[in-house]
């Protein structure tokens, strides 16, 4: 087993942040709930556009120490870990942001995951040559067939539909969605994983 890993939304969650730099821009009310895509669809609505293109940048770069990793990820991974599975982190994510400042967004993500003891032997005791940022969603998929993985888990059924059948495809849905295809697995939270991989 090999298992591939997104990183955005999947790993590392935005949900708080992303809500909490549109209130602090004035863009949006502390009443609208703090889950990044309804930051995102009011903002659109209401055609701010480009502050949410900006807002991302931020969000992915200079702030993204104040992202946390979703609840129970990190335990989880290590259980996985300790079993002698292989794990790779796959990413979909451009060098810099579209609009704005332009911070080196892949420095900042492995800084995370540094911060997040992901290299450490106490903690997931990674190597970065097991993280791949890569620049386009096709080169993203293509990594993924490459590394050899057996499964991949991401939040976006856009990239599980670009993978071949030969990969058996996780759908992370921390929100309800209404259907996924039967051939994918949901996985509503990271403490069901193992399960989902083993049984």
């Amino acid at each position: 087993m090999i298992l591939g890993l997104d990183f955005d939304n999947t790993l590392i969650r935005y949900d708080e942040l992303f809500h909490q730099l549109a209130f602090e821009r004035g863009l949006i009310t502390q009443e609208l709930p703090k889950v990044k895509n309804t930051v995102r669809d009011y903002l659109r609505y209401v055609g701010k556009e480009d502050e949410w293109t900006q807002i991302q940048g931020e969000v992915y770069g200079k702030r993204i120490r104040e992202a946390i990793p979703f609840e129970g990820m990190q335990e989880t991974l290590k259980k996985i870990s300790a079993l002698d599975v292989k794990m790779f982190l796959v990413s979909h994510k451009t060098k810099t942001p579209y609009m704005g400042s332009q911070y080196n967004l892949h420095y900042a993500a492995i800084g995370w995951l540094r911060e997040h003891s992901f290299f450490d032997a106490t903690g997931l005791g990674w190597h970065e040559s097991q993280v791949f940022f890569e620049l386009t969603k096709e080169e993203k998929v293509q990594r993924i067939i490459q590394l050899g993985c057996t499964h991949y888990i991401d939040d976006l059924p856009e990239i599980l539909i670009m993978l071949p059948d030969t990969i058996n495809k996780i759908l992370f849905t921390p929100h309800p969605v209404d259907t996924i295809p039967e051939e994918w697995y949901p996985l509503e939270e990271w403490s069901f994983l193992p399960k989902l991989l083993f049984s």
